[in-house]
């Protein structure tokens, strides 16, 4: 009688996803073009024109510096406290001697070995210093190089090796390569550190002028230097520059367990997700992995989104906070198709990022989902383009993720339930340690939770 039943749900169920796949595919052929550009994205981007600028008072009314002793007893200025959101002081800053050090620029300095710098070039420099003292490495100030650079990333017109980084510890790390890329087919590998591109250093120039050099005409040949945890030399890499074609989802039956590799969360993305889920149903299963290993993110809206299908309706996904605590609460839509009558895990590693990071993070702590595999790549903040100028922009963080259970994506990731390395050589020899222990706690019904702090439990 109870195989019975279950069987008349996953009908149901799939009756539901089936309607919602035809009226999505309607609503999407209707209003085609519509919705996407205000949709906001997990570490992508947001469009806005800039406010007016306020004119810096004198310094007459400075507050006075906070003073701490350092380690050799020394009396010096207090280090800025970086953990909040909103600036300690709103108090003005003193620019005179910012116009003493431009003015003795101008009178005494000589160019040594590259030509001299003009009065513009010095603004613009000096603007990227403003930027990069926030120690935020996702917030810089984008002259008309790199403003044209991002033009190119926004409208697709460019060749690549088909990888996505970040900044990881101050150093320009790769997130993940795209299943099939040429960075793939290279062996790049995530968590690769890039140390030079064509002979330029990395840790001498900005992600985006990074990703610059990387990017190039189809064709053409880009070389990297890379360091790889557990191996003393550096990596040669040549990749060939092509059309990067981003793959999105593929499913797979393994005995009594249904797989999801889901690959990215592109405006798409939703739609392919139900369809998916309607495959899992129409199988009869009711053990599910999603896998979301090196999945660098994408849409918000569109984890939101595949959350919904897990989460009763009203349960927090990610909350967001902006300046001076300002924000919003992102909850299910409250799908929920499934209840109580699967088993699910899901696969994360250090290439899982940004949106899948929200995803996992909500499906675990909010009691759905066992996460198997390592720690997250820790992508968690939205930022926003600013133009200044015709010819330059500025990107700047205007929020954090903060998951349900307080953990600040940005901080560190998030650790999964049950540690499970994988190897070079488990990948070579055709292993996967991790998805074996998936199906293993999906086989014992024990399911490790999320606490509070990321702290590993088994109940």
């Amino acid at each position: 009688m109870r195989d019975s039943k279950q069987h008349y749900r996953r009908v149901g169920i799939a009756v539901i996803l089936g309607v919602i796949l035809f009226v999505g595919g309607y609503e999407m052929g209707s209003n085609e073009g519509d919705a996407l550009p205000s949709i906001p994205l997990s570490g992508v981007l947001n469009f806005a024109e800039p406010d007016g600028m306020n004119a810096v008072s004198d310094s007459s009314n400075l507050a006075e510096l906070k003073t701490c002793i350092d380690a050799k007893g020394a009396e010096v200025p207090c280090l800025m406290d970086r953990t909040e959101i909103s600036s300690k002081s709103d108090a003005p800053a003193d620019f005179s001697q910012f116009w003493k050090v431009w003015n003795v620029i101008n009178d005494k300095y000589v160019p040594t070995k590259h030509a001299a710098v003009s009065n513009q070039e010095k603004v613009w420099g000096a603007i990227a210093g403003l930027a990069n003292s926030l120690g935020d490495p996702y917030t810089y100030f984008l002259p008309p190089q790199e403003k044209t650079l991002f033009e190119q990333e926004v409208s697709g017109s460019f060749g690549g090796v088909g990888m996505q980084i970040g900044m990881k510890d101050g150093i320009v790390t790769v997130i993940a390569p795209l299943k099939g890329s040429p960075a793939e087919r290279a062996g790049i590998m995530k968590g690769d550190k890039i140390y030079r591109v064509d002979g330029a250093t990395t840790t001498e120039i900005s992600l985006d002028k990074t990703l610059y050099l990387i990017r190039g005409e189809i064709g053409t040949l880009v070389h990297l230097t890379l360091y790889r945890e557990g191996v003393d030399e550096p990596i040669e890499v040549s990749v060939i520059r092509e059309v990067i074609q981003i793959p999105t989802i593929d499913t797979e039956k393994k005995g009594d367990v249904f797989i999801i590799r889901l690959y990215g969360f592109p405006a798409t993305g939703a739609d392919l997700f139900r369809g998916a889920l309607k495959d899992f149903a129409d199988s009869g299963l009711n053990n599910l992995v999603l896998d979301l290993r090196g999945n660098p993110g994408g849409y918000l809206e569109v984890a939101v989104d595949m959350a919904s299908w897990f989460l009763p309706e009203g349960k927090v996904v990610v909350r967001e906070e902006e300046k001076n605590g300002a924000g919003q609460v992102y909850r299910s839509k409250g799908y929920n198709v499934f209840g109580d009558t699967f088993h699910f895990v899901i696969l994360v590693d250090g290439g899982s990022a940004s949106a899948a990071e929200i995803l996992a993070g909500a499906l675990a702590q909010q009691g759905v989902a066992t996460l198997v595999g390592t720690q997250t790549f820790g992508k968690g903040s939205v930022q926003e383009l600013v133009a200044i100028t015709p010819d330059t922009s500025l990107k700047v963080t205007i929020a954090r993720w903060i998951t349900p259970n307080g953990t600040n994506l940005s901080a560190g990731g998030i650790i999964p339930d049950v540690v499970v390395e994988l190897t070079k050589e488990q990948v070579e020899a055709g292993e996967d340690p991790q998805l074996d222990r998936a199906i293993e706690i999906l086989h014992s019904g024990k399911f490790p939770v999320q606490q509070a702090g990321n702290i590993m439990a088994t109940p």
